[in-house]
């Protein structure tokens, strides 16, 4: 399982796969100084941060090879992070072209 810690203080396991894409989404974000809020379940109930370009990112992987990236995947996380709501981890749609990093 892959980890992110935002700010040194809160982390959370996704899969590697998972991981790979909220990157990008986030990076893209960050890039252009957007803020954002960023959502995932846990066992314990939704738990829901801002992420803003001046707090400290990091994100560790438990594998050795980054994943390959699932473009509608990307584009879905990225609506996702350009609405009111947030982003939001969601599933996979089946890949209509797949970029590889």
């Amino acid at each position: 399982m892959a980890q992110f810690i935002y700010d040194d203080t809160r982390g959370a396991q996704f899969d590697d796969r998972v991981l790979a894409h909220l990157q990008v989404v986030m990076l893209n974000k960050l890039r252009r100084r957007e803020s954002f809020a960023f959502s995932w379940e846990e066992p314990r109930g939704l738990v829901s941060i801002w992420v803003h370009p001046s707090v400290a990112l990091q994100f560790i992987y438990s594998g050795n090879r980054p994943p390959s990236l699932n473009r509608a995947w990307l584009e879905l996380l990225a609506d996702s992070a350009n609405s009111t709501g947030g982003l939001h981890t969601l599933p996979e749609p089946p890949p209509d072209a797949t970029l590889e990093t």
